[in-house]
Formats: structure tokens, C-alpha cells, sequence
């Protein structure tokens, strides 16, 4: 989580606090659109916070959280 939180402010610019903030509405968001399972090892993912493997899902996360952002125009 604090990767994506470190995107989200050398991107923009925000404060660490509400990049924190922006970060937990999408990932909320985005759970809420995933399948029960899928949403829970998001979670699983993102309270262990470690190792090779979970550094690979959330590179795959935030390639598609980047692709959602060019649908959007950002």
C-alpha cells in the first residue's frame, strides 16, 4: 500500500495524508467491482505487505489503476 501511496504523491503531488485517502477510495471502489474471492486476497495482499509475489500483484494493480486513469483522461 505504500508503494501505491508513493505514486499517487510523486504523481500528483498530493500529501502523503490524502494520497492515503485517494488510495483507499479506489481500492475500495475497486474491490467493490471484483468477485468476493478476488476482493479478499486484495486485502489479504495489502495487510501483509511483503515478497516477491505480492510486489508483482501490485505492480499488476497499479498497471491497471493506470489504465483505468487514460479511460478517465488522466
Amino acid at each position: 500500500m505504500d508503494e501505491l501511496i508513493n505514486q499517487i504523491t510523486s504523481r500528483t503531488g498530493l500529501p502523503e495524508e490524502q494520497a492515503r485517502q485517494v488510495a483507499e477510495v479506489v481500492l475500495g471502489f475497486v474491490k467493490s467491482k471484483l468477485p468476493e474471492p478476488i476482493a479478499s486476497q486484495v486485502d489479504s495482499f495489502l495487510g501483509t505487505g511483503g515478497g516477491e509475489e505480492q510486489s508483482g500483484m501490485m505492480g499488476q494493480i497499479q498497471e491497471q489503476l493506470g489504465n483505468l486513469g487514460g479511460l478517465l483522461g488522466q
